[in-house]
């Protein structure tokens, strides 16, 4: 299991002066020069998505996908495998910088934004967009604008893939990183996606994580004649 005593010491230095982004930018410098570990920086595709990916039967060849909280690019640089057209942010300029230093011919965009205030141009722009453990390490105040966001990338007949730590309403809230209750997620449905699925399971790491797995839909506006 990843050591997160640092990161969670910054987090908490961080949101007690009210900013809940800036220790990201912080804990990848520190990684860069050595002095820190990035808990959820695994060089490797997320098994998680991979897994979910297995069942997917969908041609996306040439859409676009936009990969949000990027860390380090591995599932940005998936993404493209599989031939999408992908973007990937992170809040980190640190991080960012990583992910072209690793990948120096990648066909990614990568771009250093906040998801809390993001380009107005990504607005509906996406067939794909992925979410993999981001929420979890905001705080819950900040979650559900978070959300909103996220699925504001998703342009029509687009999806949205939602993967975070899981907790029951009655569990402790924990230490960051967060899990997620089900009923946070169904938030999504709220402001007018559909779930396609939901996944409630453990996952391969040692000890295994509860996790929740979701794709939401974004469905194609009806024509008025």
């Amino acid at each position: 299991m990843p050591d997160r005593t640092r990161a969670r010491e910054l987090a908490a230095e961080y949101l007690a002066k009210g900013d809940a982004t800036g220790w990201f930018e912080q804990l990848y410098r520190e990684g860069e020069e050595g002095k820190s570990i990035v808990p959820w920086v695994e060089l490797r595709p997320s098994p998680n998505l991979l897994d979910f990916w297995k069942n997917q039967s969908i041609s996306f060849t040439g859409k676009r996908a936009l990969t949000i909280g990027c860390g380090l690019g591995d599932d940005a640089e998936q993404l493209a495998d599989w031939e999408f057209s992908t973007t990937a942010f992170d809040v980190s300029e640190c991080a960012v910088r990583g992910c072209r230093l690793r990948f120096p011919h990648s066909q990614v965009e990568y771009v250093a934004a906040d998801l809390l205030q993001p380009p107005k141009t990504w607005f509906r722009a996406f067939d794909f967009v992925l979410e993999s453990n981001t929420f979890q390490v905001l705080p819950a105040e900040l979650r559900a604008r978070a959300m909103e966001n996220a699925a504001d990338f998703v342009t029509e007949g687009g999806c949205l893939l939602v993967i975070a730590r899981a907790r029951d309403e009655t569990d402790p809230r924990g230490e960051m990183p967060w899990p997620l209750t089900r009923r946070e997620l169904n938030h999504f449905t709220k402001i007018g996606l559909r779930e396609l699925s939901f996944e409630d399971f453990l996952d391969s790491e040692d000890p295994p994580v509860r996790r929740f797995r979701a794709l939401y839909l974004r469905p194609a506006s009806k024509v008025v004649e």
